[in-house]
């Protein structure tokens, strides 16, 4: 399974509404942490009714929880964008 399956699919626990996922690995070429074939740098952005009430350092613990040691490898670096439906910024 791709990092990017791997991803959405245990994200999928958190039943989002809108789940955008970027692979920004080729944006940092010669960066700490880069692999050649990308799937190190993700740029994310979801809405989910479990953010709801959550502070965004609770909704961040959420997000690497759900992604476990995904976090310790591959990946190296994740942008999030976390939002509880209706939300601004929640684009749905």
């Amino acid at each position: 399974m791709s990092t990017e399956a791997s991803i959405r699919a245990r994200l999928a626990t958190l039943q989002p509404e809108l789940l955008e996922l970027e692979d920004e690995s080729e944006r940092h070429r010669g960066h700490a942490g880069y692999a050649p074939g990308g799937g190190t740098h993700w740029r994310l952005t979801i809405v989910a009714r479990a953010f709801t009430g959550q502070s965004t350092v609770a909704r961040h613990r959420m997000v690497y929880q759900a992604l476990g040691e995904l976090m310790q490898h591959p990946i190296h670096a994740l942008a999030i964008q976390a939002r509880a439906p209706g939300e601004p910024g929640a684009g749905a």
